[in-house]
């Protein structure tokens, strides 16, 4: 395998030094597929009719997503497995997926602050510190650094393989991740000198795989494609997505996507609360704490072992202490219960939302790691209206295979046994649309609607003689603008002075098929048929870090004296016989 000190991790606001110096040949070769999970990550290509899951000097297909910070040169778990001892040292990052483009107000920051690597707040919208013990020193990294090092060896670890230069890639992600989360995801990828084709949410990488297993199905029977309904529930170590797509002939449309940021890990924890609750009144809070991160691995393994048996014996001795106790099934299941409601509540909704009765659905996939856990299981076919699991898909490595399909299609590689004569139509994971007067959110393109889309909504001026707008995108469900999650914003100028509700402002967003998002805005004034400014088009998101406060600052510099107010279209009134 080729060292990792022959490739470089650019910094945080530049590309890689290869990058620019992409060759005409590897554009002819399929991009690589990669699935950099919390914990694990795994890559594919397809070769030679199929998909072919490439594995590590070691044999493995699935590696640890963490970096070792010891020396001069960061090692990850893709070329060797960090133990858990160098985990607790403070001087391994881990779940840096979990904190990608978030800031030190978010809850699931908060959440992560018990880990023994440094994450440091001020509680302020800004993103958080974070550090690697070095020596004895905090040495400060990002989220977006720890990832790319990770994709540096696994591109090494493809190119060793493949015998060719990897310069191109689909990445899976969580179907909760914001635009924001998605363009710093695409700047590890950049820094690790990789270009990023497609970013494809987990379950919908499921789908693809799945519509092609049941092409393959048809065509060897001789068959035709009849649709097939599936709902596939992907829970890994922080993220639980849910997916329910229509397959037929190839085609997989996305009718609805739900997700949540909670896996594996916050089981893990809660376990950990529940066995130092009898320790709580005898040890100060900063013991606890170190027996909670050195107690973790022992309870992740508890963990395990439940799936199998209905009880397990957790034992272990730290720092002088020794610990036993006996936990059952039913235990872990209990101080888990808002964890599998949210779960039972992500697969409900999605059946809601697609319009999707139980009895209508063909077949139910569980993937990642958390669907091994019995109670994870029973509740989502439970609430499939008691299915079988569908047996055909391995639940570790689906959504590597099918990036790894996706990007052989968007590389325009051809099989010529028609294995990839498919198509995706993707949904849209979140609502978009822009703030109106009293901070009111107008969705513009809804959540689940297919992709691309585009629509335009008419607004006008909230004041008289307004002569400018401030025209504030967001993603999100919330009926008020501040709490969703902000995408960007810019300034419209040159309104015509008039009185409030007579400039007609048509602002349009369009989400085309690679998911790029672009709002233009246009300003009218009746009976003229041009638009009176020249149109503005921008690519979203706009913003970078400190996008925590800048909604803050927005309202404090303006107020509402720039506010938009929404032109329902008109009625058509029916015509009288």
């Amino acid at each position: 395998m080729a060292e990792p000190s022959a490739y470089t991790v650019a910094s945080d606001g530049e590309n890689n030094p290869g990058e620019e110096a992409q060759s005409a040949s590897a554009l002819a070769q399929a991009a690589v597929g990669i699935d950099l999970g919390s914990s694990f990550c795994s890559v594919a290509v397809w070769r030679d009719s199929g998909v072919e899951v490439i594995a590590n000097p070691r044999g493995m297909t699935r590696m640890q997503s963490y970096v070792l910070f010891k020396g001069d040169i960061p090692s990850s778990g893709v070329s060797a497995s960090i133990m858990d001892a160098e985990l607790n040292s403070g001087s391994a990052i881990y779940l840096a997926k979990c904190l990608l483009g978030r800031v030190d107000t978010d809850p699931v920051v908060e959440l992560y602050k018990s880990s023994p690597f440094l994450i440091q707040t001020l509680g302020i919208g800004a993103r958080p510190f974070i550090g690697a013990l070095v020596d004895g020193v905090w040495r400060s990294t990002t989220p977006e650094e720890v990832l790319a090092i990770v994709l540096v060896q696994l591109r090494a670890m493809a190119e060793a393989q493949l015998g060719y230069a990897v310069r191109t890639a689909v990445l899976t992600m969580p179907s909760s991740f914001s635009r924001f989360q998605q363009t710093r995801l695409e700047r590890a990828c950049a820094m690790a000198g990789l270009n990023v084709l497609r970013l494809m949410p987990e379950p919908t990488a499921v789908a693809l795989l799945y519509a092609q297993e049941q092409q393959q199905s048809f065509n060897d029977n001789m068959g035709s494609g009849i649709e097939k309904n599936v709902l596939i529930f992907n829970a890994g170590a922080a993220f639980c997505d849910v997916a329910i797509a229509a397959t037929a002939g190839g085609v997989s449309q996305i009718r609805a996507l739900a997700g949540d940021s909670v896996g594996g890990y916050a089981m893990v924890q809660n376990l950990v609360n529940y066995v130092l609750k009898e320790y709580e009144p005898t040890l100060d809070e900063q013991i606890l704490s170190r027996i909670s991160v050195q107690l973790r691995p022992v309870a992740e393994g508890i963990m395990h072992a439940l799936s199998t048996s209905a009880n397990a014996v957790l034992e272990c001795e730290i720092d002088g202490r020794k610990m036993s106790k006996n936990i059952t099934r039913d235990e872990f299941e209990h101080v888990n219960a808002d964890i599998l409601k949210r779960y039972e509540s992500l697969v409900l909704q999605c059946l809601q939302k697609a319009q999707m009765n139980v009895d209508n659905l063909d077949d139910v996939i569980l993937v990642g790691g958390c669907s091994n856990i019995p109670a994870v299981r029973s509740l989502v076919l439970k609430a499939c209206g008691g299915k079988q699991a569908y047996k055909g898909i391995d639940p570790l490595l689906a959504a590597v295979k099918g990036a790894a399909m996706e990007g052989a299609i968007a590389s325009g590689i051809t099989d010529p046994s028609g294995k990839l004569d498919l198509l995706t139509i993707q949904a849209m994971p979140h609502s978009l649309g822009f703030r109106i007067s009293g901070d009111e959110f107008l969705p513009v393109l809804q959540k689940n609607g297919a992709i691309p889309a585009r629509r335009d909504v008419l607004v006008t001026t909230s004041h008289d003689n307004q002569s400018e707008a401030l025209i504030v995108v967001y993603e999100g469900e919330s009926k008020k603008a501040s709490e969703n999650h902000l995408l960007g914003f810019f300034k419209v100028t040159g309104i015509p002075h008039a009185k409030k509700g007579i400039p007609l402002i048509n602002i349009c967003m369009d989400v085309d098929a690679s998911d790029v998002l672009r709002v233009v805005v246009g300003v009218c004034m009746p009976d003229i048929e041009k638009p009176v400014v020249p149109l503005m088009e921008v690519r979203m998101p706009t913003i970078d870090d400190g996008h925590g406060w800048c909604a803050e600052a927005i309202q404090s510099k303006y107020g509402s004296l720039l506010d938009l107010n929404f032109l329902p279209p008109p009625k058509h009134s029916g015509t009288s016989a």
